[in-house]
């Protein structure tokens, strides 16, 4: 829905208004929480005080700093995903006033409400917004030609989800394709997608759009170069923590003999280009799936550089062929067991951890 987009905006427009501290929180786990906030207290601690401290201490002088504080701060928590276990690190009132808290959750708990908290739900674009979309994201690319007299109807076959829309402008941008063959060939491809997204399964309601609009951009990235690399990159990516992995996990030597395993090549494709993947071209795939709007691959965001939308992978994950599973589960364990002792923050490495064993099972026993 773009909850999170919502919430980077408010946090760069409340630096650019002046705001003394900005702390931005992955709180999909109560133990980031805890690290995200012993960081923010040694980064204020000018005394060296909090020096050899415990996380949890360093965390609990944070909190009391932003009640007793005059600065000015906002404190966002992004993907809330256990309202009662936060209970005891949410941020306190500030006596000054000038504190504020802004979280994103996919949660209705009734604990959001309390406390003075306003909820603000977040749906899906109105028409006009999803053409305004539509319209900035294809003058971006210089692509405004592209916008014709069906982009209201695309919009509408898109369920004018923003996640769906980003998919699809991607595509148009970068294949110079107008609304209205979009809206062709998506058409055309819902029909081979009827056991992708179960209704059963689908509890959003957005799966069909989502996973239509991912495959047609899919289709023309694995053509790309480097040629034949999108698809096993993104099936990847799709068992990694969805709030992001470090970039660091595509020079494993793991991921490059994975990638050279599982890379399809064209039937044009030169002899040379059999040889085994090197990180250049590993980082290439990623670029090129950013490119493709498939996931974000943002320097800046630390060691959650990499991050790929939750109902992406899911769509991912859903037509990996399930032979193909073991190996892939086998490269992100190897690939994270190598990041464990190179000072990758733990806090990163385990949520990480945490997505590679929900999504496979007793996979993980046999690898």
């Amino acid at each position: 829905m773009g909850k999170t987009q919502l919430a980077c905006a408010y946090a760069h427009q409340s630096l650019a208004d002046g705001l003394d501290l900005v702390v931005w929180v992955d709180a999909t786990e109560t133990e980031q929480v805890v690290a995200r906030y012993a960081h923010a207290a040694h980064a204020i601690d000018t005394t060296g005080a909090l020096n050899g401290q415990p996380a949890e201490t360093a965390a609990r002088k944070f909190l009391q700093w932003l009640a007793t504080t005059q600065r000015s701060w906002l404190v966002v928590l992004d993907d809330v995903s256990d309202p009662e276990g936060m209970q005891q690190w949410w941020p306190p009132p500030s006596a000054c006033g000038r504190g504020r808290v802004l979280v994103t959750t996919r949660r209705y708990d009734a604990v959001l409400s309390g406390g003075g908290r306003a909820v603000v739900n977040v749906d899906t674009y109105s028409e006009e917004e999803a053409r305004a979309y539509l319209g900035e994201r294809l003058a971006a690319g210089h692509a405004d030609h592209l916008l014709d007299a069906q982009a209201d109807t695309l919009a509408k076959a898109l369920g004018y989800l923003p996640l769906a829309l980003s998919h699809a402008a991607a595509y148009m941008a970068n294949e110079d394709v107008p609304c209205a063959d979009y809206l062709v060939r998506f058409n055309h491809s819902a029909a081979k997608l009827g056991d992708l997204f179960p209704r059963r399964a689908d509890t959003e309601g957005y799966g069909r759009q989502v996973a239509t609009a991912l495959l047609l951009s899919l289709d023309v990235a694995q053509a790309c170069e480097p040629v034949g690399l999108a698809v096993p990159a993104l099936r990847l990516a799709a068992l990694l923590d969805p709030a992001g992995h470090p970039r660091s996990l595509w020079d494993s030597a793991a991921v490059r003999r994975y990638l050279s395993a599982h890379r399809a090549l064209s039937p044009t494709a030169h002899a040379a280009d059999d040889t085994e993947v090197d990180t250049v071209q590993a980082k290439a795939a990623l670029r090129l799936l950013h490119r493709y709007g498939l996931l974000t691959d943002d320097v800046q965001s630390g060691f959650r550089a990499v991050r790929l939308h939750a109902l992406t992978a899911r769509a991912v994950r859903e037509q990996t062929p399930l032979n193909e599973l073991p190996s892939i589960v086998k490269t992100a364990a190897d690939a994270l067991t190598g990041l464990w002792h190179d000072g990758t923050e733990r806090a990163v490495l385990r949520t990480n951890i945490d997505s590679l064993d929900s999504y496979a099972g007793d996979l993980l026993w046999e690898v």
